[in-house]
C-alpha cells in the first residue's frame, strides 16, 4: 500500500485501559499508533481537560464526591468544577448513562481507583516526553467538544485550544497534529478567525443536521477549509443484494480531495458484516482506503496496516 493510513489511538488505548487517562495514553504510544487522540473540555477556571463528555457522569465518581453539584437534569458538568475539584475525582471503565456496570464488560475492571483526569498540558508533555525517551514520534488529534456550549458559559474553548497547541509547538501544517470538530461554524472560525495553519478535520454523523455537509456540494465547501472527513466508518458501507459494498458517500469525499479518517473501530462492537476486528479493518484499509481509523484497540490496526503495507 502506498501512503499507508494512520493509526488513531481512540481516547489512548481505550480497549485496554480506562480512556483518556494517561496510561492508556502510553500505552497507544508503546503500541505505536501513530496519533493520540484528545476529546478537551474546559472546567470552570478555564482549563483544558481531557474527558470525551462536557459531564463527568458516565467516567467518574463525581456522584460520591460531590453529590450536591448535579444540575437538574441529572448531570456533573465539567465547566461547574474547578481544575482543582476535577484532581479530587478518580476516573474509571466508561460506565452506560445511568448505570453501575461497564459499557463493555470484557474491558480494564470497574472500581480500581488509580486513574486520574489529565489536563491538556499533562498529556502533551507525557507524548512529547515518550517521543523523546523513545526516539518513535506519536502526533496528537485533539477534538474541540462542543463549542457552543462552552460559548454559553463564557469560553472560547477553540481559541483556549489552539494557543495552548501552539506553546508546545504544535503550529504549522507540516506538524503531527490534526484538530477535530463536529461543529462545523468553528472550525471554519479556527482556520479564518483564529488563523490556524494545522490540518482541520470535519467530523459527521449519521443525523439529519449533516445531510447538507455529505452531499457533492457540501464535500466541496469542507474541502475549501478541511484537510480531511470524518464519519463513522458505518456511512462509508453498506449491506446490499447480500453482499458488503461501499456508499456514494466514499467516492464522494475521495471525489472532492478529502481524506477520511473513518470512526471507531473496536473489537467489542464490530459491524454485523465482520466476524473479527482484523477483517473489519482490512475491508476499510483496502476497499475503502481510508486514510486514518480511529481504534479502540490500535495494535491490531496497526499489526493490520503493517501487513498490508507488505503484501501492496
Amino acid at each position: 500500500m502506498t501512503d499507508a493510513p494512520i493509526v488513531i489511538a481512540h481516547r489512548g488505548a481505550s480497549g485496554y485501559l480506562p480512556e483518556h487517562t494517561l496510561a492508556a495514553k502510553a500505552l497507544a504510544h508503546g503500541l505505536g499508533a501513530d496519533f493520540l487522540e484528545q476529546d478537551v473540555v474546559a472546567t470552570r477556571d478555564r482549563q483544558l481537560v481531557v474527558l470525551h463528555d462536557i459531564h463527568l457522569d458516565d467516567v467518574t465518581d463525581v456522584a460520591e464526591r460531590f453529590p450536591r453539584r448535579r444540575r437538574d437534569d441529572g448531570h456533573y458538568y465539567v465547566v461547574d468544577f474547578d481544575l482543582a475539584e476535577l484532581e479530587q475525582l478518580h476516573v474509571f471503565e466508561r460506565r452506560s448513562p445511568g448505570q453501575t456496570s461497564a459499557k463493555y464488560a470484557q474491558r480494564f475492571p470497574t472500581g480500581s481507583p488509580i486513574f486520574r483526569i489529565a489536563t491538556l498540558k499533562d498529556e502533551l508533555q507525557l507524548i512529547q516526553g515518550l517521543n523523546h525517551s523513545t526516539g518513535r514520534s506519536a502526533g496528537i488529534y485533539p477534538e474541540i467538544k462542543d463549542p457552543q456550549w462552552h460559548r454559553l458559559h463564557g469560553i472560547d474553548l477553540a481559541r483556549l485550544l489552539i494557543d495552548e497547541l501552539d506553546a508546545f509547538g504544535y503550529s504549522h501544517a507540516t506538524d503531527a497534529a490534526f484538530v477535530q470538530c463536529f461543529d462545523q461554524g468553528e472550525l471554519v472560525r479556527v482556520k479564518q478567525e483564529l488563523g490556524c495553519e494545522l490540518r482541520l478535520v470535519q467530523l459527521v454523523g449519521s443525523e439529519l443536521e449533516y445531510a447538507d455537509l455529505l452531499t457533492p456540494h457540501g464535500l466541496e465547501r469542507i474541502a475549501a477549509y478541511a484537510y480531511g472527513l470524518g464519519p463513522s466508518y458505518r456511512q462509508l458501507a453498506e449491506i446490499g443484494a447480500g453482499r458488503l459494498r461501499l456508499t456514494p458517500l466514499t467516492k464522494l469525499a475521495h471525489d472532492a480531495g478529502l481524506k477520511l479518517h473513518a470512526y471507531t473501530f473496536r473489537r467489542d462492537d464490530l459491524a454485523g458484516y465482520a466476524r473479527t476486528l482484523d477483517e473489519l479493518l482490512e475491508f476499510f484499509f483496502v476497499e475503502a482506503r481510508v486514510a486514518g481509523v480511529f481504534c479502540d484497540h490500535p495494535d491490531v490496526a496497526v499489526r493490520v496496516r503493517n501487513a498490508l503495507s507488505q503484501v501492496h
